[in-house]
């Protein structure tokens, strides 16, 4: 039953949760009636937490993401598209 390697990615499944958790974030400042891009790239440059509000937990989830695998990320994705 083991005798054959298996692979598997956990990658995507992190991607997944980030653009989850991103999602989240942008939707609780947009509520809110902040600009959303700029609050989560005032976060991503400075790390201060308090760029992203805390409605719908959403400074919790940003605290979630890493935020160099998300820079990687971002620049995969606007490359590749």
């Amino acid at each position: 039953m083991f005798d054959k390697t298996m692979t598997f990615s956990v990658g995507n499944d992190r991607q997944t949760e980030m653009k989850i958790l991103l999602t989240g974030v942008y939707d609780a400042l947009k509520e809110k009636g902040y600009n959303p891009i700029n609050q989560i790239v005032g976060y991503i440059l400075s790390e201060d937490p308090t760029y992203i509000t805390t409605h719908k937990n959403a400074r919790n989830m940003i605290r979630k993401i890493d935020r160099d695998e998300l820079l990687q990320q971002l620049v995969k994705s606007y490359l590749d598209s």
